[in-house]
């Protein structure tokens, strides 16, 4: 019989409402064959803040697991031995902290901490750019990144200390070789940083640590060959950057969730196909293959995934990993001309991408360049689905279809609980009682010392873990020594020269302006701490094209802030993106805010991944549009925002 490969890691990414909820969705989905984990913290945990701080209401539990603290962590790896387990955590800003709170779970299991094996993300050149789960400025941050590598190579040699995240870069709209180039720049960067700490002899090992974790479109054959490219470019950096001689040093090593941004609300069943087309690029290809594949779930433009659909995506990976004959054959692709000559034009394209990055200083110098080209990249992209230049199935052709019996009564997608949030509050405030406070200032004490004093703060920090340290405690020691920054928007001032098609809007945005007596103003928010701010960006620069007067300040603003500066810019019309699930809350209150403020005048339109009862509930609280993902045409939403300022229609209202 031909001996197969091994099979790459199976995951799905995971973690809901609580800890407890969490556990049991994890050990289900290993019973089920999933061969490692991929844990996704809400959005609380993952920007440095506990479940009761304002900015995390209505964002407790939504888009992952809260952990507040070694209670949480406990409870969310209850009965999974650590030891035996690879762990995949999603985590950026509070990745040491998590990777504190992981250590001290593993030491109450009784494991070697030595041989455990897993990944913290921990890519912050990527949260400025895309995902905007940033706290601190990036110097600062990039030392933390080297902190975290620091201590991996000397206490935990089997863990994977940073993955350098592609992902969301090519969700914000990269290219090919932009995604190539900046994921490569963001790698140099940290290993630039890291050097001068680490023994010259040990080196190319630390550089063998770091793992990669990118994003494969529909676009299936480019994205194989990009995978490629990714191969060769990172065994050349390492062999002429670094002097790494030692080939398996240099392996191109990477995990994978295949692309969410073109998952549809329309005809969301067609999204499976989509799903498995994806999976090709990473999986084909024996040379570029993936170590680890997590799918998303077909609904995910839809809300969130229950269990059942996540399991389907995990069927697919074991059914192409254990039924098909794939894992028996040799690369497929070697020697053939057309993927050689693709493979070279990106590795090309990618190379002089990062010989600009290089001349500007690197990948930290050139982050509000490299923002700047995402937000122009991401507009190009939508204007060829608006005009029917890319074909979306479903979406732009093919529209017509027959209902899907996948849509049942639940809408076909999970719903958090909303009690999930008071209860994980109550549990917070029960740790804090039951705790040693003198332990906690003692250990907090120490993390901000050996922050001030530029030490490694892993060693702090696990001791603040076993003290009962809390996750908002433990950033704001960070927040306190290296300040808060705010990321780049990339949504510049000046309109930009791809106006076409734009004359007739451009003219109703003249004329209602005329009208109003100034330029209409359109203030673009973005409440609460979801950092997806992709679609935000897109209505803004839309918007500003058009010849609106726009105001957009970028992420993580309180309902409160977005009505001060609704008063202060004296705007027209105020448009809302919220992508993480917590749109009631946050817009009962801004609209509740509104109307103390005496600006139930201005009309207010949320776009987001609303479902349809809950847009109803929108529309009960005075919103006056609601969007959600398969309004792709943002020419009618331009519109729209031209019709509710005209005071002539208010009039006729």
């Amino acid at each position: 019989m031909t001996q197969k490969d091994r099979p790459w890691l199976i995951r799905t990414y995971a973690g809901h409402s609580t800890a407890a909820a969490s556990n049991a969705l994890y050990r289900a989905n290993l019973a089920k064959g999933q061969t490692g984990l991929s844990v996704a913290f809400d959005l609380p945990t993952q920007t440095g803040y506990d479940s009761d701080h304002v900015l995390a209401r209505g964002e407790v539990g939504k888009v992952g697991v809260p952990v507040a603290h070694l209670g949480d962590m406990r409870t969310l790896f209850d009965d999974i031995p650590l030891e035996q387990m690879n762990t995949s955590m999603t985590i950026n800003a509070t990745a040491p902290w998590l990777l504190a709170l992981y250590i001290a779970v593993a030491e109450e299991q009784g494991a070697d901490v030595s041989a455990l094996q897993g990944t913290v993300q921990n890519d912050l050149i990527k949260e400025y750019l895309s995902r905007g789960t940033y706290i601190c400025p990036p110097e600062p941050s990039l030392r933390m990144i080297a902190d975290v590598a620091e201590y991996c190579y000397s206490n935990l040699p089997k863990w994977n200390p940073m993955n350098v995240c592609s992902y969301h870069l090519q969700e914000a709209g990269a290219t090919p070789e932009q995604e190539l180039a900046f994921a490569l720049a963001t790698a140099t960067a940290v290993l630039d940083a890291l050097k001068p700490r680490i023994a010259p002899e040990d080196f190319p090992a630390v550089v063998g640590r770091i793992s990669f974790f990118v994003n494969a479109g529909i676009r299936f054959v480019t994205e194989m060959c990009k995978m490629r490219a990714f191969v060769d470019l990172w065994d050349e950096i390492c062999e002429t950057r670094y002097g790494v001689t030692d080939p398996k040093f240099r392996r191109f090593r990477y995990g994978v969730q295949v692309n969410s941004l073109g998952l549809t609300e329309q005809q969301p069943e067609n999204n499976v196909y989509r799903i498995l087309i994806e999976m090709l690029a990473v999986t084909l290809s024996k040379k570029a293959r993936a170590r680890a594949v997590q799918l998303p779930a077909w609904n995910e433009a839809l809300g969130l995934a229950r269990p059942w659909d996540q399991q389907w995506s995990m069927r697919m990976q074991q059914i192409m990993a254990y039924e098909t004959d794939l894992l028996e054959f040799d690369d497929l692709f070697d020697g053939n001309p057309a993927v050689d000559a693709k493979v070279e034009a990106l590795k090309d394209g990618a190379r002089h991408e990062l010989a600009s990055l290089d001349a500007m200083g690197g990948a930290i110098a050139a982050i509000d360049y490299m923002k700047g080209q995402l937000v122009q990249s991401n507009a190009d992209r939508l204007g060829r689905i608006e005009k029917g230049e890319t074909v979306v199935v479903g979406v732009n052709k093919y529209q017509a279809g027959e209902p899907s019996p996948l849509m049942t009564g639940d809408g076909g997608i999970m719903v958090v609980d909303p009690a999930v949030e008071a209860e994980q509050i109550a549990r917070l405030d029960a740790w804090r009682n039951a705790r040693d406070a003198d332990a906690v200032a003692r250990a907090l004490s120490d993390l901000r010392a050996a922050a001030q004093a530029g030490e490694n703060v892993m060693p702090a920090s696990i001791a603040c873990a076993r003290a009962g340290v809390t996750t908002g405690e433990w950033a704001a020691q960070m927040r306190a020594v290296h300040g808060e920054y705010r990321g780049p928007t990339g949504v510049s001032a000046g309109k930009s020269n791809k106006t076409e098609g734009l004359d007739d809007l451009r003219d109703a945005v003249d004329a209602v302006s005329d009208r109003l007596g100034r330029r209409l103003k359109f203030l673009v928010g973005k409440p609460g701490l979801d950092g997806h701010s992709n679609g935000a960006e897109q209505i803004a620069v839309r918007a500003r094209d058009c010849g609106m007067d726009i105001a957009y300040e970028g992420i993580r603003l309180t309902p409160e802030e977005i009505v001060t500066a609704a008063i202060e810019d004296k705007a027209h019309v105020v448009g809302l993106s919220i992508l993480s699930g917590s749109h009631i809350p946050l817009v009962e209150d801004l609209m509740q805010r509104m109307q103390t403020a005496g600006l139930t005048h201005v009309p207010v339109i949320v776009g987001g991944i609303i479902p349809d009862e809950d847009a109803q509930r929108l529309r009960a609280f005075g919103v006056a549009r609601v969007y959600t993902p398969k309004d792709f045409e943002l020419n009618t939403i331009m519109m729209d925002i031209v019709t509710l300022a005209d005071p002539t229609a208010v009039a006729a209202e």
